[in-house]
Order: C-alpha cells, then sequence, then structure tokens
C-alpha cells in the first residue's frame, strides 16, 4: 500500500471483555453444518448454475451429509423460485435435510417466499436487514436506529403471522443482523431479543441468531469476543443456535470460525473450497477437515474429496487453487529434499508401526492427515525437481515402479535425476525418473554384454557352483568360466580370465519387482576398485533371479571400468 495512504484507515475497536472465557476452551464437537452454497456460492458466480446443475450440487451436498442446505433466494428470480419449487413438487428433498432460504425483511419479499415453500416439510425462513452504521447512513438514507429495529421486527412478525397458513410446513426462523461484524454490540443485540422477544422459541423449538462477519474488519480474537458477547447477552439463550457465517476479507475466515466456536456458537454456515463474494466464504470442508485432524467426528463425508471437487468446479466453473487446504492438487505434495526423505522414512515406519498396532495414531512428517482417507493417493506426494533430494528418488522409484534401491544407492542415482531436472527446468514424471535410472544403472551392456550362462551345482566340492558364460567385451565374443561358492561369486571368478579382476564385491541384494511385471526380478550389486576404493552400484533386471544377480554384477562391472 502506498505510505500516503495509510492515514485513511484506523484500527478495529476492541471488546470490553476482561473476564473473556474462549480462550481457554477447545473444540470437542462438531457444531451444526449449514451449506449456504447454492444461494451465498451461486451469487457470487459469474454464470450463476441451471437448475440442473443446482440439483446436481444439491444432491452433492446431501451426500455428503448437510442436513441444513440453503436453496437460495426464491424472491429474487425465476429462476430460484422455480428450483425450491422443483425440489418440493418432484419430492426431492431427504427426509433429515432442512431446506433454507433468504429474505429480506420486506412484506412482498417474505410473501413471494413462503409461496416457494409450501409443501415442504421443514423450512428454515432466513430473515435479514443491514444494521451497522455504515449501512444505516449510506443504504438506508441515514435511518435511525429504531427505524432499523423496526423492520427486523416488522419481518419476525410477518412471518409468524403466515407460518400457519403453511400447516404441512415447520416453519424455523433465522434472523441475521447483516453486517453484524461492523455493527455496534449493543444495537445487534436490541434487534436480535426484538426478533426472539416475538418469536418466542422454546429449548424444544429452537429459533436461529446468525452472526454474519459480513465483512471482515478485526482479527480473529476480536470476532471470538463479539460471539462471547452475544452469546453471554442473548435472550432466551437456551432456546437458540448461535450461527457463525464468516467471509474472508482478511484471509482469516476459517480462524474466525474456529475461534467463534471455542467462543460459543452453535451452528456454523459456509460453501464448500470457500466460494462466496470477494475472497469468498469460509470453506466448510477446511474447517471439518482440521476437527477430523484431531479425533473430531463431524458428519460430512470428505473421504472421497477429489469427487467432491470435480462436481464443485463442473458446476460452478471456479477452480481450487494448487495449495489450497486439503482439496488443492498440491498440498501432499513434497519438493523439497529434506522434506521427501522425512516423509519417506515416516510412511515407511508407519508400516512397521501398524504391523504391531492397528491402531497407530498418525504421525508422518509434514503429512497433517493421511492422504488416502480422503480419497488422496500417496503416489503424488513426492514428485521431483531440482529441488529435490535422494530419498523423494527413491521413494518414487519404490512406490512408482517397484525398485527398493539400497540406501546407499540413493545418493548416486538422486544426484543424476534432479540434475536432469536441473538441466530441464521442470518437474521429472516418474516414467521420466524411471527412464533415467534405467539408462545410468540397468542392464548396462558396453563395453561387456552377458549373452548367455550356464550353472552346474556338481561341479566343484560340496555348496560350490561353476559358472559358465558367454560374453561380449569391447566387441569381442569371449567364452568365461569360474568356480565359486554361488552364482554371482563364480561369474566374478570367470571374469578374471579376461582381466576384470580389480574390483571387491562389497553388497548383494535382490527382490521381486513389486507393480511390475509378476515375472520380474531387481538385482543391485556394489563393486570397489582396488585401486582407489571408488565404490559403484549396478542393478540387473531378468525374469530369472539368477539372471537379474548376473546382470547387475556386469552393470556394476561396465560402471566400475567406465569411471576408469
Amino acid at each position: 500500500m502506498k505510505t500516503e495512504s495509510i492515514h485513511k484507515y484506523r484500527a478495529f475497536p476492541a471488546v470490553d471483555l476482561p473476564d473473556r472465557e474462549w480462550p481457554d476452551r477447545s473444540i470437542t464437537s462438531a457444531p451444526v453444518w449449514a451449506s449456504v452454497d447454492l444461494r451465498d456460492g451461486n451469487q457470487a458466480l459469474p454464470v450463476p448454475m441451471s437448475i440442473e446443475e443446482k440439483l446436481e450440487f444439491f444432491q452433492l451436498l446431501c451426500r455428503i451429509g448437510f442436513k441444513q442446505i440453503e436453496i437460495g433466494f426464491p424472491s429474487a428470480a425465476d429462476t430460484e423460485f422455480n428450483f425450491c419449487r422443483h425440489l418440493i413438487d418432484n419430492d426431492l428433498i431427504p427426509e433429515d435435510v432442512t431446506i433454507q432460504l433468504l429474505v429480506q425483511t420486506r412484506e412482498h419479499l417474505i410473501r413471494r417466499s413462503f409461496e416457494a415453500i409450501k409443501g415442504a416439510k421443514q423450512v428454515i425462513v432466513h430473515i435479514y436487514n443491514s444494521t451497522s452504521p455504515l449501512q444505516r447512513r449510506v443504504t438506508f438514507g441515514n435511518a435511525s436506529r429504531e427505524d432499523i429495529k423496526q423492520l427486523a421486527i416488522d419481518g419476525a412478525k410477518l412471518v409468524k403471522e403466515l407460518a400457519p397458513t403453511i400447516p404441512e410446513t415447520e416453519v424455523l426462523l433465522q434472523y441475521s443482523p447483516e453486517s453484524f461484524s461492523d455493527t455496534e454490540l449493543d444495537f445487534a443485540l436490541e434487534c436480535c431479543n426484538a426478533v426472539i422477544d416475538i418469536w418466542q422459541p422454546s429449548p424444544e423449538k429452537k429459533m436461529i441468531i446468525n452472526l454474519p462477519d459480513t465483512v471482515q474488519w478485526a482479527t480473529p480474537n476480536v470476532h471470538a469476543d463479539m460471539i462471547e458477547w452475544m452469546s453471554r447477552n442473548l435472550n432466551r439463550r437456551d432456546s437458540l443456535l448461535v450461527s457463525l457465517h464468516t467471509h474472508n476479507d482478511r484471509g482469516t475466515g476459517t480462524a474466525a470460525t474456529e475461534l467463534g466456536l471455542m467462543a460459543g456458537a452453535d451452528r456454523v454456515e459456509g460453501t464448500l473450497f470457500g466460494n462466496g463474494e470477494r475472497t469468498g466464504n469460509l470453506d466448510i470442508a477446511n474447517v471439518a477437515l482440521n476437527m477430523n485432524s484431531h479425533g473430531i467426528q463431524t458428519g460430512l463425508d470428505f473421504s472421497d474429496l477429489s469427487a467432491i471437487r470435480a462436481v464443485y468446479e463442473r458446476v460452478t466453473r471456479m477452480t481450487v487453487p494448487e495449495r489450497y487446504p486439503y482439496a488443492g492438487e498440491l498440498v501432499f505434495t513434497a519438493f523439497s529434499g529434506s522434506h521427501q526423505d522425512a516423509i519417506k522414512k515416516g510412511l515407511d515406519l508407519r508400516e512397521k508401526d501398524l504391523k504391531n498396532d492397528p491402531n497407530t495414531s498418525w504421525a508422518v512428517p509434514y503429512l497433517t492427515i493421511d492422504p488416502q482417507d480422503i480419497g488422496r493417493s500417496y503416489e503424488a506426494i513426492i514428485r521431483i525437481n531440482s529441488q529435490s533430494g535422494k530419498g523423494g528418488v527413491a521413494y518414487v522409484l519404490d512406490r512408482e515402479h517397484g525398485f527398493d534401491l539400497p540406501k546407499t544407492m540413493h545418493p548416486t542415482v538422486g544426484m543424476l535425476v534432479y540434475a536432469l531436472a536441473d538441466e530441464l527446468g521442470r518437474e521429472l514424471t516418474p516414467d521420466e525418473i524411471r527412464d533415467v535410472f534405467f539408462e545410468k544403472f540397468v542392464n548396462l551392456s558396453e563395453p561387456m554384454s552377458l549373452c548367455d550362462y550356464e550353472l552346474d551345482h556338481h561341479a566343484g566340492k560340496k555348496g560350490e557352483v561353476a559358472c559358465h558364460a558367454d560374453l561380449v567385451l569391447e566387441g569381442k565374443s569371449q567364452k568365461i568360466s569360474g568356480l565359486g561358492n554361488g552364482p554371482i561369486n563364480a561369474f566374478v571368478q570367470a571374469l578374471e580370465q579376461v582381466g576384470l579382476k580389480n574390483f571387491t564385491l562389497t553388497d548383494y541384494r535382490s527382490h521381486a519387482v513389486s507393480g511390475g511385471s509378476d515375472a520380474d526380478s531387481a538385482a543391485y550389486v556394489q563393486l570397489q576398485s582396488k585401486d582407489d576404493q571408488n565404490l559403484v552400484w549396478g542393478c540387473g533386471v531378468d525374469p530369472s533371479i539368477e539372471m537379474a544377480g548376473l546382470k547387475a554384477l556386469v552393470s556394476a562391472v561396465n560402471l566400475l571400468t567406465s569411471k576408469d
């Protein structure tokens, strides 16, 4: 911001609440959830949803588990009215779902709304009027506080008068002092209590007082103070559901909601992925999954978050940013080498821990939840670019292609892979990583290649094996033989016949290639040069475990020779 512009702005006043209790509380249970995607979210779309798209979204919200869904503003437009009638006339509202509609406290709009909801089993009629000093001065032309409060009173009276005209429908009342976040607390309380006194809710039939953070003016702790102050002073508190509706102008919608719940709120309104005017509404998926990550049941099912996101993006024509909490494409992805290594170690350790205790708590570095719990997969956690490390490359080769590299092989393979990523200036795909590994380490055939071999387990003493092999070495065919305590050792002895003896075999291991061909085996051989003590690893892949081992030895010899 321009320095000379700072004088235009003032800090938001604090709330006088020296005995505030919310900082010592914790969230231990879920609130009542109310989706406003089909109204608040829809009215913020460049291209509003059609009736068919709204119906698909409504059914998605029902599958997720929302029991209160604001379906629209039926008095505002024919499409909104017709969608409400479509749900009711075609019996598309599940028995345990209550629809909600929004309407200003104006007589003709309230009457039109009642026409829209006739025949529904249960409906929340959500009335509102703006109450802040700024709205009183700008929108209502310097209307008095009494004039504004009267709007709320008249709206509540009319809803109470009209409710008996549709006896088949249970009408629940919700009142919002719109722009509560910028309204004097004492006046917001006056308006809410006036509506409460008219509606006369009871513990058995509660009404909803919604306190919208219509525009975020303050830090989340001030919002929590406001919610606690209201919750203490509202009439008939045991007959109310105090509801939150936070926006995200300051980027703190989630924090304001979580602190508001600690301050005594019972209910949360929001949208999937935070869609809404300006910077958006609260993202309910974010808050609910935050609770899940602390072991709190929410009643909402985000176990296939990618599928939910796909419907959302298609019908709203909005996109979820790549770094968006939980749902973003990259949120379970590590590019940093140190992060990759820690994640790999954490996942490997977790597999071992689960064998001892199936109820082991989730604890993996950098991952607050198990991606599989929301329908994501481990395959996308580690991706490789020039900033990646050896652990990440080994992870991809293991998880994507089934190669469990020896740990001391990780640095050499990793260095070559991220050197290529640096050269290309981009991320490498898992297949590109595999291709580098194969090109540099697997079944190498220059300057020596193994054409054929035969093992004789009865050629020497008990336990000894003879190896007869056909080679091509620097373009010349060679036949060699050797005797050893196993195929690899016998082949090492045979190589001495062609002058390849200036090394020591220091490590050998093998395994079946998981995730690949059922017939494939992989073997790894480490050799150390007798001249400079240089260490190299070679890999062999073949349906025969014996042949894989011999190919690994040939690969390692070729690498050692090329280094010489």
